[in-house]
């Protein structure tokens, strides 16, 4: 029982290692190299995965654009109101769509009330679920997704503590984004570039794209002081037919699947069967990994570091042991890495 204790996933982390900038080049970022099987250390650039990719090997991309999420309005009370979108909204009539939201300001909301973010979109509240959640409906001028770049920001998390910046419409996204979908990046991927990406190709390893649309589930924070009861919020994955065949023919000729990011590593195990052949999905994922976990599909993983206590570090534990990867993490403490979405990243191989 002790080893799913929430306060066995728990470090302490110096505030001046979490990182609130991007770095200046997507490629600067630095890479923790750590042997599962060891426990063994590497210091490295990020550029310097290639060393560990080997011809044959097969890389998957999560290629889910985050939307600007977050909007900054007034009630018709003339009071601020804050409203983080958890999908990209359903338009179910022209002007008109439904998502569900995080709210957030100093006085009660109710239902009925309207915040209004500009002349051409207003938010709506039409139902609420305790905890800061509710069912709202964007009404809207124009095409949705103007409406959305135009009055949204970045949807930032709330370590990173300063208001986005017009360079953060870039750099918290990946370069090889594609599906709008996502109210949170998938930051293992921000490291890459494509003169990166082009060499990775170059040195006959295949890469391949599946599409997990993050939301709650996956920053959500476990509440439960045992971690298996903890249970993760539906989250959209796709994994195309053509990624799955590569993934098969990877594994068959003796190559491995190097999964980038957390989200990644959920969608295509999600796609995987007791025996390990993974097939063609697009739907709902609730896939929740933790300690004791198979993975059936994943051979090694690009990953940023997590924040103590959170589903992410869980799985990452469930991955290459809890005690190694807090020893890894002490290690990165010392050397002074960055930690959390723009901050360096791990290679688990």
């Amino acid at each position: 029982m002790q080893e799913f204790d929430l306060s066995r996933f728990e470090y302490s982390l110096p505030e001046g290692l979490i990182s609130q900038h991007p770095p200046k080049d997507r490629s600067s970022s630095r890479l923790m190299v750590l042997d599962r099987g060891t426990g063994a250390t590497a210091h490295r650039s990020f550029p310097d995965i290639t060393r560990s990719l080997r011809p044959g090997d097969c890389l998957v991309l999560n290629d889910s654009k985050v939307f600007p999420a977050r909007f900054l309005g007034r009630k018709e009370t003339g009071g601020q109101a804050e409203c983080l979108l958890l999908h990209y909204p359903d338009e179910i009539a022209p002007g008109t769509a439904h998502a569900q939201a995080l709210l957030r300001s100093s006085k009660p909301f109710r239902p009925g009330m309207r915040i209004v973010c500009g002349e051409d979109l207003s938010i709506i509240i039409r139902s609420l679920f305790g905890d800061g959640k509710a069912e709202v409906e964007l009404v809207h001028a124009g095409d949705l997704s103007s409406a959305l770049d135009k009055r949204g920001w970045v949807p930032l998390p709330p370590y990173i503590r300063r208001m986005p910046e017009a360079s953060d419409r870039d750099r918290y996204q990946t370069v090889y984004a594609a599906d709008a979908g996502s109210v949170a990046a998938p930051t293992a991927g921000l490291h890459f570039t494509r003169e990166l990406l082009d060499d990775i190709g170059k040195a006959k390893v295949s890469i391949v794209r599946v599409t997990l649309h993050v939301g709650l589930g996956t920053f959500a924070p476990i509440r439960c002081s045992d971690v298996r009861e903890h249970r993760i919020h539906a989250e959209w994955i796709r994994v195309p037919e053509e990624t799955a065949e590569t993934i098969a023919e990877t594994h068959s000729r003796g190559g491995r699947v190097v999964a980038v990011g957390t989200t990644s590593v959920r969608a295509i195990e999600a796609a995987a069967t007791e025996d390990g052949h993974i097939r063609p999905v697009e739907g709902a994922c609730t896939l929740y990994i933790v300690p004791g976990y198979r993975f059936r599909v994943v051979d090694a993983m690009v990953t940023n570091f997590h924040l103590p206590a959170s589903s992410l570090l869980v799985l990452v534990s469930a991955f290459a042991g809890r005690e190694r990867i807090l020893a890894a993490y002490e290690e990165a403490i010392r050397e002074g890495y960055r930690f959390y979405s723009y901050g360096d990243a791990m290679l688990i191989i």
